[in-house]
C-alpha cells in the first residue's frame, strides 16, 4: 500500500509548497502530510507511522476506513452520487432519518433533517427555533465552540483564534457562564449567569433558544453536571424557549452512550450532530419535537450537498458498526483505562490539575504547580514528546492548556496500551 520510496515526496518540500499555495489563516498542527490510514493508525509520505488520538477532530470513532463504511460508500458509488435531494429525492435520506428519529433523546415524535457541516446544522436549529418560537434571542456559553461561520462565530465563546478580525458578528447573541469546578463556576453561579442576562441584556420572552454542549469540546471537555442541566431546562420551560444540545463532537458513542444528552434526566428539544455521524464523510444533521421541526415554511430548510447520498451511506454504516460491535460499552471500558493510566501518572506529574472523563471523552488539564496557572506551554512539551514517540494528540480549553483524547473506539487493544504507554512517558519526563 501507499506510494513507492523512490517516489516519495519529502514532507518538508510538500510544506513549502503549502505554505506558497494555502492562506496562513488555515492553520495545519502537523508538519507531516498523510499518505493512508487504517483504524487507528496514519502513515505519512515519507513512510512514517502514527497513533491517531485526534481522529480528524472526533470524526473517526469508527475507525479510519472501516471495511463496511467502505463498501457501503462503494455500492452508493456504483448507484449515484448527487441528484439535490430537493431535487430529486431516495430513500436512504428517509431511512436515515427514520433511524435517527429512533434513537435521539427527544420527548415524543421525532424529525431530522440533513446538512453537511456541524456550522451548518447550528445554523439551522437557530433557525428553526426562531421559525417555532418567532424571537430573535439566543444565548450561548462562554467556552463553548459551535463554528465558523459568522452565526455560529457570534455563539462561539472562544476569541482566539475564531473571532478576531472576522467582526462585527450578528446581533441577539448572548453569552452566560458554563460550569466549571476548577476554575470555580458552580452550576449556581452559571444560572445565575443567565438570570443576569435577562435582567440586563434581553427578556426572556425574546429568546428564542438556550444553546449548550453538553460536553465542551474546544473548551476543554467540560462536563455539565446534572443539576446545570436541570436547571437549564426549567429556566427554558419556564419561558417558553427551546433547548438546543450541540452534539457534534460529543455524540455517536463518544460518551459510552450513542448522544451524550443520554446521561442527563432532561431532555432538548432540538439537538445537533456532524463529525462522526459519516465515518470520515461530511454530513450533519439537526433533529427535534416534530412541531418544531416543522416550524420553516418548504424551501426554509436545504442546501445543494445538503443530505449528500455517499456520506448517507456511510452514516448508515457507521450506525450499523457501533451496534454490531458495540462501541457504546467499549467507549466506556477505553476511556477507564485511560482515565486509571491518567491518574496514576499525577504523582509524578504535578502540572495535572484535573482529570475529568465522560466514556471516552476524555481530557487531561494542566496547571503551573507554583503559581496555579493555566499552563499551554506544558501541554505542547506533552504532545510534542508524545508526537515524536508516535502518537498524535490534541490540545483543547479556552487557555489552550487540556489534552483531549479522540482516539477511534475500534483501535485494538495492543495498540491502545502502547499509546498509553507513550502518553504515560510523555507526562512524567
Amino acid at each position: 500500500m501507499g506510494i513507492s520510496q523512490g517516489d516519495r515526496v519529502k514532507n518538508n518540500e510538500l510544506n513549502e509548497r503549502r505554505l506558497q499555495a494555502t492562506p496562513r489563516g488555515i492553520g495545519v498542527m502537523c508538519n507531516f502530510f498523510a499518505d493512508r490510514a487504517e483504524n487507528a493508525t496514519l502513515w505519512d509520505i515519507e513512510g512514517n507511522e502514527v497513533i491517531d488520538f485526534a481522529a480528524g477532530i472526533a470524526v473517526l470513532n469508527t475507525g479510519h476506513r472501516h471495511p463496511k463504511v467502505v463498501a457501503a460508500v462503494e455500492k452508493q458509488l456504483h448507484a449515484f452520487t448527487h441528484t439535490a435531494y430537493q431535487i430529486v429525492p431516495y430513500e436512504s435520506y428517509v431511512t436515515l432519518a427514520e433511524k435517527i428519529n429512533a434513537r435521539v433523546p427527544i420527548e415524543g415524535p421525532a424529525k431530522t433533517a440533513l446538512f453537511s457541516t456541524g456550522a451548518e446544522a447550528v445554523e439551522n436549529a437557530i433557525k428553526i427555533a426562531r421559525a417555532y418560537t418567532k424571537r430573535p434571542g439566543v444565548i450561548a456559553f462562554g467556552g463553548g465552540f459551535h463554528g465558523r461561520t459568522s452565526m455560529t462565530m457570534a455563539l462561539t465563546g472562544k476569541v482566539a483564534p475564531y473571532k478576531i478580525g472576522f467582526g462585527p458578528f450578528p446581533g441577539s447573541i448572548f453569552h452566560g457562564q458554563y460550569p466549571n469546578a476548577v476554575h470555580d463556576v458552580s452550576t449556581q453561579d452559571a444560572l445565575k449567569s443567565l438570570e443576569r442576562i435577562f435582567k440586563a441584556d434581553i427578556a426572556p420572552d425574546q429568546v428564542a433558544a438556550i444553546l449548550l454542549e453538553p460536553v465542551q469540546g474546544e473548551g476543554g471537555f467540560v462536563i455539565a453536571p446534572d443539576d446545570f442541566m436541570q436547571g437549564v431546562r426549567q429556566l427554558c420551560d419556564r419561558h417558553g424557549i427551546l433547548l438546543i444540545a450541540d452534539e457534534v463532537q460529543s455524540g455517536y458513542a463518544r460518551t459510552g452512550k450513542l448522544f451524550a444528552m443520554e446521561h442527563y434526566s432532561v431532555k432538548p428539544d432540538l439537538i445537533t450532530m456532524a463529525k462522526s455521524l459519516a465515518g470520515g464523510l461530511p454530513l450533519s444533521a439537526v433533529s427535534g419535537r416534530a412541531e418544531v421541526m416543522d416550524a420553516p415554511a418548504p424551501g426554509g430548510l436545504g442546501g445543494t450537498y445538503a443530505g449528500n447520498p455517499l456520506a448517507i451511506a456511510s452514516a448508515l454504516a457507521v450506525l450499523q458498526v457501533i451496534e454490531e460491535e458495540q462501541l457504546c460499552e467499549r467507549s466506556r471500558v477505553l476511556g477507564e483505562a485511560l482515565v486509571g493510566e491518567l491518574n496514576k501518572a499525577k504523582a509524578a506529574c504535578p502540572y495535572i490539575a484535573d482529570v475529568r472523563a465522560l466514556g471516552s471523552m476524555v481530557a487531561v488539564e494542566f496547571s503551573d504547580p507554583q503559581t496555579g496557572e493555566p499552563s499551554p506551554a506544558f501541554t505542547q512539551k506533552v504532545q510534542a514528546h508524545a508526537l515524536e514517540a508516535g502518537l498524535l494528540l490534541l490540545s483543547c480549553g479556552v487557555y489552550g492548556n487540556v489534552i483531549r483524547f479522540l482516539y477511534p473506539l475500534t483501535i485494538p487493544d495492543a495498540q491502545f496500551r502502547r499509546a498509553l504507554d507513550i502518553l504515560s512517558r510523555s507526562l512524567t519526563q
